[in-house]
């Protein structure tokens, strides 16, 4: 086990805002010598002094799913992909709308709509600011908006109508991105998360691990998000859904996966860290563990995928002992959903990957169910 005075190092170079070295950076993730739940602890310490025991609870929208024309062959929706996906065309207003409402009453403190597709034409990007505006005013809840490549004229716009934040990630390093996209490079990632900084609407924009990246691809992407001024980063890890054409694959471990996290805390050491798809399947029992680094989660599944329900996951923050960053308080909402019949009946652990219905990528065309 390395010394005491490694860890330390490591926690006091993040607080002074100076980058820990490529050279400690690898020993945190592949050294077995760095005990791993000592690295957590370290990450702990730069998580607290930024963001205490707080937990945002972010409820992402799979406004459309399916209608991708770029080939990322991870994901379930490009065009490339034969996975067996409920594809529809973007939902009308009143739908997304609804479900606005039912992310905020769930305690989400960020409401993230996804729009497949190579990115907006002028016509939907007045759609989205007027999405955003209408949800604005009705909610206290902050926006975030996934929609593809966009132009400064563009985020410009979004940002007039209130937008938050912008989501683009880079998913992974420069090197790496060839071997996972070619209709689009890692650098027209780049132009649009520079747009929307320009823009001023904060960045969200994280990373997917487990696609044959080796951890120089997980180094160099941490250092990246860091780089362009990401103050939101979802760490995913793959969930390999059948159908997608990737064939290159990084094994994950929860060991590893907490190591990723831990390191990603020290390397971004403010940023708000969103522990994301793949928890369930891939930090199995120890998945309380991902809080000691992240500050942040999603609840009720993913872009196509389930996750946990919405009790197991304000359960299992409450018994870390973390509070939620909501309107709303945990005990409270525990106590609601617990009383619904339909949410009782959810509750049963993910053990591998399952593609979401219809019920629960439109849950606003059902006459009831768990808000």
């Amino acid at each position: 086990m390395e010394n005491k005075s490694f860890y330390k190092n490591l926690v006091d170079t993040s607080l002074r805002g100076d980058l820990i070295s490529p050279a400690d950076a690898l020993k945190c993730l592949s050294d077995s010598e760095v005990d791993w739940f000592t690295l957590l602890n370290a990450a702990f310490e730069v998580r607290q002094y930024y963001w205490g025991r707080s937990v945002a609870i972010h409820i992402i929208n799979n406004a459309q799913n399916g209608h991708c024309p770029e080939d990322c062959n991870y994901c379930a929706q490009a065009r490339t992909s034969e996975a067996d996906i409920e594809d529809y065309p973007i939902k009308d207003d009143s739908e997304i709308l609804d479900e606005a409402r039912r992310a905020y009453e769930a305690g989400a403190f960020r409401y993230c709509m996804v729009f497949a597709g190579r990115g907006p034409n002028a016509k939907r990007v007045e759609r989205l600011a007027g999405l955003i505006a209408k949800i604005k005013s009705n909610y206290p809840i902050e926006v975030c908006v996934s929609a593809g490549l966009m132009n400064q004229e563009a985020t410009d716009v979004l940002k007039r109508a209130g937008l938050d934040r912008l989501n683009h990630n880079l998913n992974t390093s420069q090197s790496h991105y060839p071997k996972i996209c070619s209709t689009h490079s890692f650098e027209d990632r780049l132009t649009t998360l520079k747009a929307a900084q320009r823009s001023g609407i904060g960045l969200c924009s994280g990373a997917i691990f487990g696609m044959g990246e080796s951890p120089s691809d997980v180094i160099e992407v941490a250092y990246k998000l860091r780089d362009v001024g990401a103050v939101s980063i979802p760490v995913n890890f793959l969930l390999p859904i059948p159908g997608t054409t990737l064939k290159t694959f990084t094994p994950l471990s929860p060991e590893y996966c907490l190591r990723i996290l831990s390191l990603f805390r020290l390397i971004n050491p403010s940023s708000e860290l969103r522990v994301a798809a793949g928890r369930e399947i891939h930090l199995r029992q120890l998945q309380a563990f991902s809080l000691f680094p992240a500050n942040s989660l999603f609840m009720e599944g993913y872009l196509n995928t389930t996750g946990n329900s919405a009790v197991q996951t304000l359960q299992m923050i409450k018994d870390a002992g973390f509070s939620i960053d909501s309107t709303h308080e945990l005990d409270d909402l525990l106590g609601r959903l617990e009383r619904d019949a339909d949410c009782r009946s959810q509750t049963s652990q993910v053990e591998g990957v399952i593609l979401k219905q219809l019920r629960d990528l439109r849950p606003s065309k059902r006459v009831s169910g768990c808000s």
